[in-house]
């Protein structure tokens, strides 16, 4: 599609940058200039593959400056077919009021310094932790099975998913998220509790279609007394005893906890939340959401980055972010 410039047009020329991170880093630059603000702004790019999450990210740089990101030119097929997908117009775009940008020797600098910092921290492991999660992959001529291990005191409690009843207490995104999760690796049933039905009814309808499966049922929170007597995995998905409000609680009654043989509070602040504690009472496993949030912002700069990071630096932010936790 032919795409006419006129005088709100401002063409930024990233043709030879080779790389999303240098993308992100020479686009913010040059979105600083107050000739930028308030346009339409047309994106050169050359033969960088972007993914979806890469140009949405591009495209809120562009909303933050109160620009709209108009059209993008590209030699990158991937590029443009994501950003068809995204209903981005991709157009031939003259350099007429083009603004060339200089290589990106800063962003260079960075890299080599976060190398250092790399290097640096693989010579000085971290050994000790209090929990460890991983999961564990098997060949596909194995039965799929998603595993927490959990290091507590050097012993190794292993809490399967597969074939496994779960309760998860809250039905908002973040429920959501651990009812596919818990769909997609195998759990033979999922209780979503919600105090209000219906938004759990959703959920459940949504991920049985798209998993094709039965296996989450909704449940309103005032009905789990009515929950068949056995032992559970429960997944604490709500912010209810999220620091200031450390004494606050989903479900007080002991009753429900005797049902709890393991017990994950997706908050991370404080270290230890009423819902642990309540499960440690009657002899349940506890845990909170702190490796949840370190490895959400992990996949999100791999992602990005198109890198991995090293074991050893996900292992030290985890101590420094448990030291920063345990303090406040």
């Amino acid at each position: 599609m032919e795409q006419f410039l006129d005088e709100n047009v401002y063409v930024i020329d990233l043709g030879e940058v080779n790389t999303a991170p240098e993308i992100i880093f020479q686009l913010s630059s040059v979105l600083d200039k107050e000739e930028a603000k308030n346009r339409r702004v047309c994106l050169k790019l050359g033969h960088v593959d972007l993914n979806q999450a890469q140009l949405l990210s591009i495209k809120s740089l562009i909303n933050g400056i109160d620009s709209t990101l108009s059209s993008i030119d590209t030699k990158s097929i991937e590029t443009e077919k994501v950003a068809l997908s995204l209903g981005i117009i991709v157009s031939n775009v003259s350099a007429e009021n083009t603004t060339e940008v200089a290589p990106a020797m800063p962003y260079k600098m960075a890299e080599e310094l976060k190398e250092e910092v790399v290097i640096e921290q693989q010579e000085s492991p971290v050994e000790n932790y209090d929990i460890v999660e991983e999961v564990e992959e098997t060949s596909e001529e194995q039965t799929q099975e998603t595993t927490q291990e959990i290091e507590v005191q050097g012993e190794v409690v292993e809490e399967p998913i597969q074939n496994e009843e779960i309760i998860i207490l809250g039905a908002g995104g973040v429920g959501r998220a651990v009812a596919f999760m818990c769909a997609v690796n195998g759990a033979s049933k999922v209780y979503l509790l919600n105090r209000t039905i219906k938004k759990a009814e959703q959920i459940a309808q949504e991920v049985n279609k798209k998993v094709g499966t039965n296996c989450v049922e909704a449940w309103c929170m005032e009905d789990y007394t009515q929950l068949p007597d056995k032992k559970y995995l429960v997944l604490q998905a709500t912010s209810v005893g999220l620091h200031p409000n450390d004494e606050d609680v989903v479900l007080e009654d002991e009753a429900f906890y005797k049902k709890v043989k393991a017990g994950y509070d997706l908050i991370y602040n404080p270290w230890e939340t009423k819902f642990m504690k309540l499960v440690k009472a009657q002899g349940g496993l506890a845990y909170n959401g702190l490796k949840m949030l370190l490895f959400q912002a992990i996949d999100a700069f791999e992602l990005w980055n198109q890198c991995k990071v090293p074991d050893e630096c996900a292992k030290k932010a985890y101590e420094l972010l448990q030291q920063a936790v345990k303090k406040s």
